[in-house]
């Protein structure tokens, strides 16, 4: 299923960067971000197996909905 880019930094070099991606169906979101390892707030939100939490600014996803409204 192809993706497409929804939002990101565009001063980000060679895709490292937090994004927001989308599905082809647009079904669901796919969220590149830095990987929660603070154990505090991964027991906070109790993570089943196999799950992951990652972090991603404000402003990558301020930008995604700021567009959808224009």
């Amino acid at each position: 299923m192809a993706l497409r880019k929804l939002s990101g930094d565009s001063n980000c070099k060679v895709g490292t960067c937090p994004t927001l991606w989308g599905t082809e169906d647009e079904t669901a979101f796919l969220v590149q971000g830095y990987v929660v390892t603070d154990p505090e707030q991964l027991a906070q939100i109790g993570l089943p197996e196999g799950e992951t939490v990652v972090r991603v600014p404000v402003n990558i996803l301020e930008d995604y909905f700021r567009a959808r409204r224009n």
